[in-house]
């Protein structure tokens, strides 16, 4: 059976290639953008599977409207993939109280307030899917996106613990966790802090290293999220990309090698 699809970002990158690969094989798409002329192409193409709708996430008022148009033209939504939210880079020191929470608004408080508004969607209907478009950041942290980094990890917290709150309702969360991709996510999408001097070599070090290989390819990534949908046993996290998985056993193993280090006196701290 088709499903009904709600895709905030929509505009370019991931969000954009799979909400095209779900109308390709004909499922209904609900594809938000801040500017729906970015959506004319998808539009002339598969007319009334999709439904584009003007949306700024970081406005709660306006994705519960927006939901409650898609139930309204759709009948219901089947997934939810909560996918806007751009990079901020920048050395901690150097981010502005702004930058900071708008980068918050965006990544973190977005797509909460769309996983609210749909939430009784789903609970009405006895199913659903939310899919969290996260990143391997979120997992582990990596100098020169601080901010990000802990929007992400924010998510992950979130996401967790929604998933164990609404499994009786016959809803599914899935952390999506990408390594890096040649997105527009670091391009025109980004955000850049103002610099300090006193961080220029370790950021030239940092992005020294990001060679052209670290970087997936977009287009591949729709067999993998289709088979996600798909899933009727869909996993809390999924890895895309080939580093992602090495990436975050390497810092694990460090992490349990530390902590064991310090369990005696941890163990110690509880006092009895």
């Amino acid at each position: 059976m088709a499903k009904r699809v709600f895709i905030t970002g929509a505009s370019r990158g991931f969000g954009k290639l799979w909400a095209e690969a779900l109308l390709q094989r004909g499922d209904k798409v609900i594809a938000t953008a801040r500017d729906l002329r970015t959506l004319d192409d998808l539009v002339s193409r598969y007319g009334d599977n999709i439904l584009p709708l003007q949306l700024d996430v970081n406005d709660r008022t306006a994705g519960f409207a927006a939901v409650r148009k898609a139930k309204e033209h759709f009948g219901g939504i089947d997934v939810l993939i909560n996918n806007a939210g751009y990079g901020l880079f920048g050395s901690i020191e150097e981010t502005t109280e702004e930058e900071a929470r708008q980068q918050m608004e965006t990544n973190f408080f977005g797509l909460l307030w769309l996983t609210q508004a749909v939430l009784p969607v789903m609970r009405e209907q006895g199913h659903g899917h939310i899919i969290q478009l996260s990143s391997v950041v979120g997992l582990i942290s990596f100098p020169v996106l601080g901010v990000y980094n802990a929007s992400k990890f924010a998510v992950e917290g979130l996401s967790e613990t929604l998933a164990a709150e609404v499994k009786g309702f016959g809803i599914n969360v899935t952390l999506i966790e990408p390594n890096s991709y040649a997105t527009d996510w670091a391009g025109a999408s980004a955000t850049h802090t103002k610099g300090m001097p006193e961080y220029d070599a370790m950021k030239a070090a940092f992005l020294g290293g990001m060679t052209d290989d670290l970087f997936g390819i977009p287009e591949a990534t729709a067999s993998t999220v289709l088979q996600l949908i798909d899933s009727e046993n869909p996993p809390l996290r999924l890895f895309l990309g080939k580093y992602a998985y090495q990436w975050v056993k390497q810092v694990y193993e460090g992490r349990y090698a530390e902590w064991d280090s310090w369990s005696e006196a941890s163990a110690a701290a509880h006092g009895k």
